[in-house]
């Protein structure tokens, strides 16, 4: 059977599992996990290896750049304090809390003899970073709050690239090559700078492109350019790629798609770029199945076990340190959102493929691979099944189904409103006969009342979403104040004293409005 015919079969069992998930309520991810084990199992035909080529040249550039896509950066910047955190020394002190803790217990246990601390580096470095492949892929479907999914995707999306490297950093500690703490961070921010640099140089090519181009399919095209051109460049540079499609992804989205597009376009852009998310993460999650050794797991239950409990502990020691620490500024977030930021650091593709990349002649090769795969799938299945209700017993998945629903009638009312403005100016300009201004100024109004009707219906929480509303209302208005106070100073009709006053007054009454906001995170979700 050639590689063509068996991506077509993966295909036809992605969708399959797609269809079967919905009847039992299961995450779609894991059952896809559950198909592919299922599958390689019984081995009806072989499949095409996971590996690093097949991750990093299709899988990953096309997943990591449409999550970035859609994320606001100005939701990134405002969690910038927790990402970051999670993201570099967050990913330094799991790796190093796992290796502390799983070398003198693997020697303890007797099963792995002369396990040193230097080998649970490697593993550590390699299991650490939260997989956005996994991550992404699962909480997208859960209806959690918007800035719980920005701090779990973000993370997610920045310490896939920074684990990269700090796998690599730990490979070197391995082979003994004298480096310097110093040196060590001189080459992670050499790496990682660099590959935001060659990101946004890339995404700024785009962009401008964008804005000289009115064709969909072009625009379309370029996008794709700058999510598999970004990583490519960055990778053959020997910087990082994925940290390169963040940054292109991010700006792309977030100035070339909005200063470059039509409407219609970035809608063809979205929908392509949605359904290749669910396309490689349909073949992606299936191959991770049918990579797993099932006997070999089995063998391997203890350390699997073992690492699995440490890996878990090293992550909730981390959530809570952070939690700690922004506990004292504007990003704090409630307690249970910590357990699930715990819960929800799921590992995916990225650790085996790189514990299936280390050197043949690496000491305990066959145990570090073993081991991981069985963390992984542990990660998948225990954590993704067990998800859904951890998330209803915290009373997070409920707020945010109803955060959701209410979100879009309100959208579809700004929606029926511009319409309703565009059949009045079509009706004064006489581009429409009255009697058709008339009846389109029912139909929409009609919707109006219907819209309005259904979030009547939305009683659960209706003074918390009331509140909200209230709050970003507030939050837009003294915005608008503070770009009239611009433009009134650029034009000299206030002196830089007055302008230094009020300012500051606008700036005070901010802080006093997010001061009083929910912890749990809704005020900084603005629209």
């Amino acid at each position: 059977m050639n590689s063509e015919s068996t991506f077509i079969i993966l295909f036809v069992i992605a969708m399959v599992v797609a269809i079967s998930v919905r009847h039992l309520r299961l995450p779609y991810t894991v059952g896809l996990v559950l198909a592919g084990l299922l599958l390689g199992w019984v081995h009806l035909f072989p499949a095409p290896q996971l590996n690093k080529a097949l991750l990093f040249s299709i899988f990953l550039p096309g997943l990591i750049f449409e999550a970035a896509f859609h994320i606001d950066f100005r939701e990134l910047w405002r969690n910038r304090i927790t990402l970051s955190s999670l993201a570099v020394p967050g990913v330094v002190a799991s790796t190093v809390l796992t290796a502390l803790a799983l070398a003198p217990l693997a020697n303890m246990l007797g099963y792995l003899p002369g396990f040193t601390w230097r080998h649970a580096l490697v593993f550590g470095a390699l299991i650490s970073a939260t997989d956005p492949v996994a991550v992404l892929s699962m909480f997208r479907t859960l209806g959690i709050p918007r800035r719980l999914s920005v701090l779990i995707e973000g993370e997610s999306l920045l310490n896939d690239g920074t684990g990269i490297v700090f796998f690599t950093l730990s490979l070197l500690i391995f082979a003994g090559t004298a480096v310097t703490a110093r040196a060590l961070a001189r080459e992670f921010a050499m790496v990682v700078g660099m590959g935001v640099i060659i990101g946004i140089a890339v995404a700024l090519v785009v962009s401008t492109v964008l804005r000289h181009v009115d064709d969909p399919m072009i625009e379309v095209s370029l996008t794709t350019i700058a999510a598999y051109g970004s990583f490519v460049a960055a990778d053959q540079l020997h910087y990082s790629g994925v940290i390169a499609t963040v940054a292109a992804g991010v700006l792309c989205g977030n100035y070339g798609a909005r200063t470059g597009m039509t409407p219609s376009t970035r809608v063809a852009a979205e929908t392509f770029s949605d359904y290749v998310a669910f396309a490689l993460n349909s073949v992606v999650f299936l191959l991770i199945g049918l990579e797993v050794p099932v006997r070999n797991l089995l063998a391997s239950w203890l350390p699997i076990i073992v690492a699995y409990l440490i890996v878990t502990l090293a992550r909730g020691v981390l959530i809570l340190i952070v939690w700690r620490l922004v506990g004292f500024t504007r990003e704090r977030f409630s307690w249970p959102w910590s357990i699930v930021l715990t819960w929800g650091g799921l590992r995916g593709a990225l650790p085996m493929v790189l514990a299936l990349g280390l050197p043949s002649d690496f000491p305990f090769r066959e145990e570090i691979v073993s081991t991981t795969f069985g963390v992984v799938i542990l990660s998948i299945l225990g954590q993704g099944l067990t998800m859904p209700a951890l998330l209803r017993r915290l009373g997070i998945v409920h707020a945010g189904m109803q955060q959701g629903a209410y979100d879009q009638l309100r959208g579809e009312l700004q929606i029926v409103a511009a319409a309703l403005e565009e059949v009045e100016r079509l009706g004064q300009f006489h581009s429409l006969a009255p009697e058709a201004v008339q009846r389109l100024k029912v139909e929409y109004q009609q919707r109006v009342e219907r819209t309005r009707e259904a979030i009547g219906k939305l009683t659960a929480e209706r003074e918390r979403l009331q509140a909200e509303d209230v709050y970003q209302a507030r939050h837009h208005l003294l915005m608008v104040e503070k770009d009239r106070l611009a433009e009134v100073y650029r034009r000299g009709l206030v002196s830089p004293a007055v302008h230094d006053r009020l300012l500051a007054d606008i700036d005070a009454r901010i802080l006093q409005l997010e001061s009083k906001a929910d912890i749990d995170g809704w005020a900084h979700d603005e629209h």
